[in-house]
């Protein structure tokens, strides 16, 4: 067995996932809260997978003082689970305060339009930060893993400074650019290998498309424990499911 040595002591730090959600979405407005499975919605099955992670500490909430957006304490308080409010348009303000808020060290940064995200790339990307001086470690900045897979791990430190050094717009609408694109941070980016490798795929909820296709996944599965590559293979043996939301343009990455 090799023994690793850990550039950061994760027992140590506490690592927290904040997952970004609203109802007000431009899209596709509720869709957090849609059914995915039984009496679950998709919020819900997202905060239960990220949960199976072996690294992370807790998850918290990072939504809005919108009115509309109580729902989703409700759902933080059902599921006895952390939760923030704070702007709805100055995302990296309200990540900061979120992760303040529990007194975080290292952020795994999530939205919640990825339900089907997937608790092994969350420990990937978690494990290469702890084992090296990364200041940043993404599975998304280059997009290789299929859309709906995002993980971005860095620290509250970084994050907090980075609110403070930009005043851009979309440095706080998207919360992890400036970090990758000042220059000032050393990042990663873990690529897809093999069959894991489907930029195209689209199993991101920004679209009525997005949640039909991903509405027949969890049917099929009939549970929330499937990993990427089970509905990888699932979509490849039935290639016609993809024609659902395969128009769909994309947005950059959050």
């Amino acid at each position: 067995m090799v023994n690793i040595t850990l550039v950061k002591d994760g027992n140590n730090m506490k690592i927290v996932a904040s997952i970004e959600c609203r109802m007000t979405s431009t899209r596709l407005p509720g869709k957090v809260l849609m059914n995915a499975l039984d009496d679950m919605s998709m919020l819900e099955v997202m905060i239960k997978r990220v949960q199976k992670s072996k690294y992370i500490d807790s998850v918290i909430l990072a939504t809005t003082i919108n009115e509309e957006d109580e729902v989703i304490v409700d759902l933080a308080k059902k599921l006895n689970i952390d939760y923030y409010r704070g702007s709805e348009h100055n995302v990296l303000d309200r990540v900061v305060k979120t992760h303040e808020s529990v007194n975080s060290d290292i952020i795994v940064e999530l939205t919640g339009d990825c339900p089907v995200i997937d608790p092994l790339h969350v420990d990937d990307c978690i494990k290469i930060y702890l084992e090296n001086n990364f200041d940043y470690v993404s599975n998304s900045l280059i997009r290789s893993f299929p859309d709906g897979c995002d993980v971005q791990v860095f620290s509250l430190d970084i994050l907090s400074k980075t609110n403070e050094d930009t005043s851009d717009v979309l440095d706080q609408e998207h919360v992890s650019k400036y970090i990758y694109e000042c220059g000032k941070y050393t990042t990663f980016t873990i690529e897809a290998q093999g069959e894991y490798y489907w930029p195209e795929l689209g199993v991101t909820l920004d679209t009525k498309e997005d949640y039909d296709l991903l509405k027949n996944i969890f049917t099929y599965f009939n549970n929330i424990d499937f990993d990427t590559m089970d509905y990888i293979k699932y979509l490849k043996q039935h290639p016609n499911l993809l024609k659902i939301n395969q128009h769909i343009q994309r947005k950059g990455l959050t």
